[in-house]
């Protein structure tokens, strides 16, 4: 068989080029309401939409109970087990739900105390909390089915729900950004995601009767305490995670001001478009395949394909990213956000380490090893906190994406010396 055709064949080549599709329909999305908070925002605002974000990630970690990476794991295990199917599902649903609702009652009665949290005393965004309230359920169901689907081995569906959803998400971006400015933005963030559920809804209806699996007789406790190690692993990193960096940021912005603080988020911002491939591929193909990798010698089989086949892509596009970070400013940005450029090559290259090390960290999720993740997260976001601290004000904002990069580079080569069974053979 001709090597060129024998490529294209494999099931990896096909999820790679259609996920590179759903990366840069997102990323070409991500231009248009870049633009749009850069002409309505303006560096300022992008700091405020930097806090929420942090605090949206870590609300909704703590409100989907971190199952996500423990249903794609036991529903990959279970799809040809109906009985444990149903009790997984029905389980997951039940538990989702019921915290969603509890948490919306919370963030709605005491939208006063998360806005001075959040934005401070300087801003009343009352309106936002409330908001969320209003739709958080619908995320954590939306999060949940697409967790399913990605469990059963649809890839390909997982990838045109992101695609429609990121389509759906532009129109309500560019809506809000345009008649509403700063509460626009940020009521973007906090809608757009709950949307998704209406397109997850529709994929899992035709692989799945929700009506006659979700009842409280396949609620089952043995299931919590299987997906509660994956509940303490993401509030670990999706709920400390995002704190920390809240409150790096207010670090930021009390030695070096809100503007410069606009910049890293700025930055982060464009980081986000381009991790996206390696986030998606790594979630939708490699994290199945790690969870039922048998032995050491097909784990090392994934790695190696990943260095091999997906790291050198990412590292030449990184590159020419990096040389085209001036267009890239200009044309995303205003002539205000140039500062920016400064900081693309710490961030470029703590990026590529931070790939590196996420292919190995997968493999918490995928065999389940809780205290070996949670230790390992600590101690990145201590080493994290306490090196931006001493970084910003030597360097100035530079330093934060100094400490990015270096943290990084010892969380690779930890990770790297912990799997090293598995990685090296």
């Amino acid at each position: 068989m001709n090597p060129i055709k024998k490529i294209i064949e494999t099931d990896l080549f096909k999820i790679t080029s259609l996920n590179s599709l759903s990366v840069l329909l997102k990323i070409g999305i991500g231009l248009i309401t870049s633009k749009l908070l850069a002409v309505f925002v303006g560096p300022s605002g992008m700091a405020l939409v930097g806090n929420l974000r942090n605090f949206s990630s870590s609300l909704e970690s703590i409100t989907t109970l971190g199952f996500q990476n423990g249903v794609v794991k036991y529903v990959a295990e279970h799809k040809n087990d109906k009985s444990q199917l149903q009790k997984i599902i029905a389980t997951a649903f039940i538990s989702l739900l019921f915290v969603a609702v509890v948490s919306s009652f919370i963030l709605f009665f005491l939208a006063g105390f998360w806005n001075r949290q959040i934005f401070g005393n300087n801003f009343d965004y009352q309106i936002i909390f409330k908001a969320i309230a209003l739709v958080l359920p619908w995320y954590a169901i939306s999060v949940f089915l697409l967790s399913v689907i990605n469990g059963l081995g649809k890839f390909k569906e997982v990838i045109w729900i992101n695609i429609t959803g990121n389509a759906i998400g532009l129109l309500v971006s560019v809506y809000m950004i345009w008649n509403y400015k700063t509460l626009g933005a940020l009521l973007s963030i906090v809608i757009s995601p709950s949307l998704l559920f209406f397109v997850t809804f529709y994929f899992i209806s035709k692989e799945l009767s929700l009506s006659s699996i979700i009842k409280f007789r396949n609620f089952d406790f043995d299931t919590i305490k299987k997906l509660s190690s994956y509940s303490l692993m993401a509030l670990v990193s999706s709920v400390l995670g995002p704190l920390v960096y809240l409150v790096i940021r207010k670090n930021v912005i009390d030695v070096v001001g809100l503007e410069q603080a606009g910049f890293w988020e700025t930055m982060t911002r464009i980081s986000t478009y381009y991790m996206m491939f390696i986030t998606t591929i790594l979630s939708v193909y490699f994290f199945p395949k790690l969870s039922i990798a048998k032995n050491n010698k097909e784990t090392q089989s994934i790695f190696l394909t990943f260095y091999k086949n997906i790291l050198p892509l990412f590292v030449l596009a990184v590159t020419v990213i990096y040389f085209a970070r001036f267009f890239i400013v200009k044309f995303l940005f205003t002539p205000d956000f140039l500062p920016v450029t400064t900081l693309f090559f710490w961030q470029l290259t703590g990026d590529i380490l931070k790939s590196a090390a996420w292919v190995l960290g997968f493999q918490f999720f995928a065999k389940k090893m809780t205290k070996a993740f949670i230790l390992s997260e600590i101690a990145s976001l201590t080493v994290l906190y306490f090196l931006s601290h001493y970084f910003v004000v030597v360097f100035g904002i530079q330093g934060i994406v100094m400490a990015q990069a270096l943290d990084n580079f010892i969380y690779l080569l930890g990770l790297a010396f912990y799997f090293r069974k598995s990685l090296f053979g």
